[in-house]
Protein backbone atom coordinates (compact mmCIF):
# COMPACT_ATOMS: atom_id res chain seq x y z
CA UNK A 1 0.00 0.00 0.00
CA UNK A 2 2.94 2.30 0.74
CA UNK A 3 4.07 1.51 -2.47
CA UNK A 4 0.90 2.41 -4.35
CA UNK A 5 1.08 5.79 -2.78
CA UNK A 6 4.89 6.70 -3.21
CA UNK A 7 4.36 5.85 -6.64
CA UNK A 8 1.21 6.83 -7.66
CA UNK A 9 0.59 3.26 -8.90
CA UNK A 10 -2.24 0.70 -8.52
CA UNK A 11 -1.20 -3.06 -8.31
CA UNK A 12 -4.74 -3.75 -9.91
CA UNK A 13 -2.88 -2.36 -12.85
CA UNK A 14 -0.83 -5.46 -14.25
CA UNK A 15 -4.07 -7.25 -14.16
CA UNK A 16 -6.32 -5.21 -16.46
CA UNK A 17 -3.08 -5.55 -19.09
CA UNK A 18 -3.08 -8.80 -19.16
CA UNK A 19 -7.17 -9.77 -19.76
CA UNK A 20 -7.14 -8.54 -23.07
CA UNK A 21 -4.03 -9.61 -24.21
CA UNK A 22 -4.76 -13.58 -23.40
CA UNK A 23 -8.49 -12.76 -24.68
CA UNK A 24 -6.47 -12.02 -28.33
CA UNK A 25 -5.34 -15.41 -28.62
CA UNK A 26 -7.99 -15.88 -31.70
CA UNK A 27 -10.19 -18.35 -29.52
CA UNK A 28 -7.66 -20.72 -28.46
CA UNK A 29 -7.03 -21.26 -24.69
CA UNK A 30 -4.17 -19.67 -23.03
CA UNK A 31 -3.89 -22.86 -20.55
CA UNK A 32 -3.95 -25.25 -23.20
CA UNK A 33 -0.57 -24.48 -23.76
CA UNK A 34 2.27 -25.14 -21.09
CA UNK A 35 5.04 -22.61 -20.89
CA UNK A 36 8.44 -25.07 -21.85
CA UNK A 37 11.11 -24.20 -19.55
CA UNK A 38 14.34 -23.44 -21.54
CA UNK A 39 16.86 -26.25 -21.14
CA UNK A 40 19.70 -24.90 -23.20
CA UNK A 41 21.93 -21.66 -21.86
CA UNK A 42 24.70 -19.39 -23.66
CA UNK A 43 27.56 -17.99 -21.26
CA UNK A 44 28.69 -14.62 -23.24
CA UNK A 45 31.51 -12.85 -22.23
CA UNK A 46 30.16 -9.06 -22.43
CA UNK A 47 33.94 -7.59 -20.42
CA UNK A 48 36.57 -8.39 -18.96
CA UNK A 49 37.41 -5.20 -16.40
CA UNK A 50 40.38 -5.23 -14.74
CA UNK A 51 41.58 -8.88 -14.18
CA UNK A 52 41.78 -9.85 -17.58
CA UNK A 53 44.61 -12.08 -17.40
CA UNK A 54 42.52 -14.11 -14.64
CA UNK A 55 39.41 -14.26 -16.90
CA UNK A 56 41.56 -15.30 -19.42
CA UNK A 57 42.70 -18.24 -17.12
CA UNK A 58 39.20 -19.19 -15.84
CA UNK A 59 38.02 -18.95 -19.78
CA UNK A 60 40.99 -21.56 -20.64
CA UNK A 61 39.37 -23.86 -17.92
CA UNK A 62 36.11 -23.51 -18.78
CA UNK A 63 36.70 -23.70 -22.98
CA UNK A 64 39.78 -25.96 -22.79
CA UNK A 65 40.91 -23.24 -25.54
CA UNK A 66 44.55 -22.66 -25.82
CA UNK A 67 46.69 -19.32 -24.71
CA UNK A 68 46.08 -17.89 -27.69
CA UNK A 69 42.51 -18.58 -28.46
CA UNK A 70 41.16 -17.51 -24.95
CA UNK A 71 42.96 -14.10 -25.05
CA UNK A 72 41.54 -13.83 -28.37
CA UNK A 73 37.88 -14.12 -27.01
CA UNK A 74 38.12 -12.27 -24.11
CA UNK A 75 40.07 -9.38 -26.28
CA UNK A 76 36.63 -9.84 -28.62
CA UNK A 77 34.23 -9.30 -26.05
CA UNK A 78 31.09 -9.82 -26.64
CA UNK A 79 31.54 -13.33 -27.07
CA UNK A 80 29.89 -16.20 -26.11
CA UNK A 81 32.50 -18.40 -24.10
CA UNK A 82 30.19 -21.77 -23.93
CA UNK A 83 27.13 -22.41 -25.96
CA UNK A 84 23.90 -25.09 -25.60
CA UNK A 85 24.60 -25.60 -21.86
CA UNK A 86 22.73 -26.68 -18.80
CA UNK A 87 21.06 -24.38 -16.60
CA UNK A 88 23.71 -25.35 -13.85
CA UNK A 89 26.78 -25.29 -15.91
CA UNK A 90 25.50 -21.81 -17.13
CA UNK A 91 25.47 -20.42 -13.57
CA UNK A 92 29.00 -21.99 -12.53
CA UNK A 93 30.42 -20.75 -15.56
CA UNK A 94 29.15 -17.55 -14.65
CA UNK A 95 29.99 -17.41 -11.02
CA UNK A 96 33.58 -18.78 -11.98
CA UNK A 97 33.72 -15.88 -14.35
CA UNK A 98 31.98 -12.49 -12.43
CA UNK A 99 34.34 -14.31 -9.52
CA UNK A 100 37.61 -12.91 -11.24
CA UNK A 101 35.61 -9.57 -12.27
CA UNK A 102 34.65 -10.14 -15.70
CA UNK A 103 30.89 -8.77 -16.71
CA UNK A 104 28.50 -11.78 -18.00
CA UNK A 105 25.25 -12.66 -19.58
CA UNK A 106 23.34 -16.05 -19.92
CA UNK A 107 20.84 -16.27 -22.42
Amino acid sequence: KAMEEAFGVTAAAPMAVAGPSAAAGNGAAPTAAPVEEKTEFDVILTGAGANKIQVIKVVRELTALGLKEAKDLVEAAPKPVKEAISKEEAEAARTKLVDVGATVEVK
